[in-house]
């Protein structure tokens, strides 16, 4: 503790040993005096327990894990009461707790050791992933004590081996090391007996079946063990849910607990659906951010308090509090909505995985496609894959034509009027005949992208920023859209109208469309088959389920429809769209996004692509083999020096200020940086520029270290401009 730092301690109240000396002091509780506060700051330098004196009027209910007030810098703030201890080595006085806000130990020590290693993985601070991992309180749900409907019987916990440890920097370095038995395609540890009288119940593996792999995975979760692997999932309308919700109970008969991690609402309902099918009512909890404060709350505190061993949600519920893990599973790692938004930025994936190796517990991640991080998992042997053989393969997937746009089009005149080559057409023509037909469309609203009709330069906002603080030289620059086909283009980031645009290149004032919104296309389509009705699914509206009767629907990636029955036919639009985009994990968002919609069709549907088949993703697609583009994703990665082959770290913010930072950092010495270098902002808020920092796997712990420590610097001195600093992004080009 430095100088500086006692400063900002509270000093006024007296240590355990002069209690009695003090008039008016606080009497400390006579057993284990000390409380390790982890106080709600986000100070990096800051980053650390303090200690604090339990009165004695509050040792009863200051225990391990319920939130306090403290005084910390004059102020009063919130914390997490870690831990009691019987001494503290500060050498001055120590301040007393000001009050347990609730006796409820809402951060058990799973949770808190986790929240340590996932800021330490992520240069940030454990009170900001404490934000996110523990919800705010709510004094009704609190309160309510009620028991659920229906608990699980107690079992014996299983005996076993000796606890795992972590690895320095996570999962990665615990893979390269090994993790006991690797059995066949499944990475296993531990083979402790199940006891119980649930040991002979859902023995079957069901829908696993259709996987070599699948039914051992599932005894390896029924026996206690912590199988972890990567499930490549076949295609089909039958729904990936089933299956999860197989491992979930098989892991429930093992006496241990599941966690699941889905990209979004829709994906929930799907999972929760399949629970209450295998396990029965009241023996899960489904939260959602959607549920409201109080609601999500009182279903965290369920699972907290051990009413229910089974959690699905978004990406918040990857700290759900249950108790005797066993099992964490996360569908789609590839989505981006596994990602955080708010400091220090993890990823769902990343934070399951480091949960899972210190938890001692198996993982499953699954998908349709798969992501290179997966990849990399399996390479190291830290997991193992779960596929099916080809000719089961073959007899479920979609039939994939793929359509060159530019060409198709050029042969067909008549299909020019819905963008739609006559392969296209006809899919969806004869597909209709059988049921509802998806059209895909890779944006949304109606025109989201204008250019120049003559030189098709990108059309852009003229106009001056609003902040007076800028100069009238530096303009918006922002790109000009449409919201239907009477109205006048605007900018997409100020909002402007731009009804007097001229182009700066050849000064035309036309506009064409450059990419062809969701709402564009339906409208185009309805044109073209005047008799069906027209569906859509976006940001503006989400549909969950279709019906069996004939139907267009156009959706955006992501927001595509479950159809009961399977569709009958999809048309991919704007292949290049997806491809094109200056983005390294283009190539592999282009096909898990064309994956997750062709899933939903029926076996053998016919499915077409607009986009040249000799791209290495529409191949993938093709042969419905995203297993080898993944590994040569992984190898180009390697060869090019990006993750997940490397560890790498952005510092975003004003031009001196990354310098400044770079300049006082001290990376290790493998570290190379790239840049700085100018930054597209959404808005014209001023100049930004970002710097890139790569070392290797084994030295991530140390790059993050060092790039907290310059944060802390920065912090202390009270630097005007922030520097964002953000490990392994998903938006690296």
């Amino acid at each position: 503790m430095t100088d500086s730092d006692d400063a900002l301690l509270p000093l006024e109240a007296v240590r355990p040993a002069e209690k009695a000396k003090t008039l008016g002091a606080p009497v400390a509780a006579a057993d284990l005096p000390v409380a390790r506060v982890v106080v709600d700051n986000p100070l990096p330098h800051l980053d650390r327990p303090f200690d604090y004196l339990v009165p004695e009027r509050m040792d009863a209910e200051a225990r391990p894990g319920v939130r306090v007030r403290v005084r910390f810098a004059g102020k009063l703030v919130d914390g997490f009461l870690l831990e009691r201890v019987a001494g503290s080595d500060h050498g001055g006085r120590l301040a007393a707790l000001e009050r347990v806000v609730s006796p409820e130990p809402v951060l058990t020590p799973e949770i808190a050791g986790l929240t340590r290693a996932v800021a330490d993985r992520y240069a940030g601070t454990m009170a900001d992933v404490l934000r996110l991992a523990v919800p705010p309180r709510h004094a009704r749900a609190e309160s309510d004590k009620s028991a659920p409907a229906q608990t699980e019987p107690t079992q014996t916990e299983p005996a076993h081996t000796e606890p795992v440890q972590t690895a320095p920097g996570g999962t990665e370095q615990s893979g390269e090391q090994g993790g006991g038995e690797q059995g066949g395609a499944v990475a296993d540890e531990g083979r402790p007996g199940r006891t119980g009288e649930d040991a002979g119940v859902g023995a079957g593996a069901g829908a696993w079946e259709a996987y070599p792999m699948g039914p051992s995975f599932l005894e390896a979760l029924r026996d206690g063990r912590h199988p972890r692997a990567v499930w490549s999932a076949l295609p089909g309308n039958t729904g990936w849910a089933v299956p999860v919700a197989e491992a979930v109970r098989a892991t429930l008969e093992g006496g241990r607990a599941a966690v699941v991690v889905v990209p979004d609402g829709k994906d929930v309902v799907m999972v929760d659906e399949a629970l209450t099918g295998a396990l029965g009512e009241g023996r899960h909890v489904a939260i959602t951010a959607d549920l409201g404060p109080a609601e999500r709350y009182r279903r965290w505190l369920r699972a907290l308090r051990g009413q229910v061993r089974a959690v699905v949600g978004t990406r918040a519920a990857m700290f759900a509090p249950v108790e005797k893990l066993g099992l964490v599973v996360i569908w789609d790692d590839g989505d981006d909505l596994h990602a955080e938004r708010l400091s220090p930025y993890p990823h769902a994936r990343e934070v399951l995985a480091l949960r899972a190796h210190r938890a001692g517990a198996g993982m499953l991640i699954g998908g349709y496609s798969r992501t290179a991080e997966a990849t990399q998992l399996l390479a190291s042997g830290w997991a193992g894959p779960i596929v099916a053989d080809r000719a089961t393969v073959r007899a479920v997937a979609p039939r994939v034509k793929p359509a060159g746009e530019d060409g198709e089009l050029a042969k067909d005149q008549a299909a020019r009027a819905a963008r739609l080559p006559s392969v296209a057409w006809r899919a969806l023509r004869l597909g209709l005949e059988g049921g509802p037909v998806l059209v895909q469309v890779p944006r949304r609203g109606y025109l989201p992208s204008l250019a120049c009709r003559t030189c098709r330069a990108p059309a852009r906002c003229a106009h001056p920023p609003t902040r007076a603080t800028l100069t009238e030289q530096l303009l918006c620059h922002g790109p000009l859209a449409l919201r239907g086909g009477h109205a006048a283009p605007y900018c997409r980031w100020c909002g402007r109208i731009a009804g007097d645009w001229r182009c700066p290149s050849c000064g035309d004032g036309r506009i064409r469309a450059s990419v062809v919104g969701a709402r564009r296309t339906a409208e185009e389509l309805g044109r073209a088959f005047p008799s069906v009705p027209v569906k859509t699914s976006g940001r503006d509206g989400v549909l969950a389920t279709v019906g069996e009767g004939r139907a267009l629907v156009v959706a955006t990636p992501g927001a595509e429809p479950v159809a009961a029955g399977g569709y009958t036919a999809a048309v991919l639009l704007d292949g290049w769209a997806m491809l094109g985009r200056a983005d390294l994990r283009a190539g592999e968002e282009a096909v898990r996004r064309w994956m997750n919609a062709a899933a939903l069709l029926r076996p053998s549907a016919e499915l077409v692509v607009l986009a040249d088949a000799a791209m290495p993703a529409v191949q993938a697609l093709l042969r419905w083999d995203p297993i080898t583009h993944a590994e040569r994703e992984l190898a180009d990665r390697r060869e090019l020096g990006f993750p997940p082959a490397v560890r790498m770290a952005t510092l975003t913010g004003s031009p001196s200020a990354v310098r400044e930072m770079l300049g006082e950092v001290r990376l290790p010495s493998q570290a190379q940086v790239l840049g700085p270098v100018p930054v597209e902002t959404r808005r014209s808020d001023g100049e930004q520029e970002r710097a890139m920092i790569r070392v290797p796997r084994s030295v991530g712990p140390e790059l993050a270290l060092a790039l907290k420590g310059a944060t802390g610097v920065r912090a202390a001195r009270k630097a005007q401009d922030v520097v964002r600093v953000s490990v392994d992004p998903l938006d690296l080009i």
